[in-house]
């Protein structure tokens, strides 16, 4: 994925409960509203008892844009309630970037 620089990156990085308990549907309908805003630029997610999702923004406008969005709020409150035993998010500035690709 190459995007023009500068963008924004947030590392959302977790531990989950046990149990689905509706989580599988709710970050596929997270990840397709989050496509649908302004400003987002595209998605990487992997989970192997860590779990790290990292979206990708032109903005920190549009970041804040997407934060307050009712239905990821709502998404946010049963994460707390249900889904996860612990979470970070870390927002950073992509000034660079480099790959290998054979």
């Amino acid at each position: 994925m190459e995007l023009d620089k500068p963008y924004y990156a947030v590392i959302f990085s977790s531990l989950r409960t046990e149990g689905d308990d509706g989580y599988g549907q709710m970050a596929q309908e997270m990840e397709e509203l989050a496509q649908q805003q302004p400003g987002f630029l595209g998605v990487e997610s992997a989970r192997d008892g860590l779990g790290i999702t990292v979206s990708y923004w032109e903005s920190l406008e549009a970041i804040a844009n997407w934060k307050a969005n009712m239905d990821h709020r709502q998404a946010q409150r049963n994460g707390i309630k249900k889904w996860y035993s612990w979470y970070k998010v870390r927002i950073c500035r992509v000034e660079r970037e480099y790959e290998f690709n054979k």
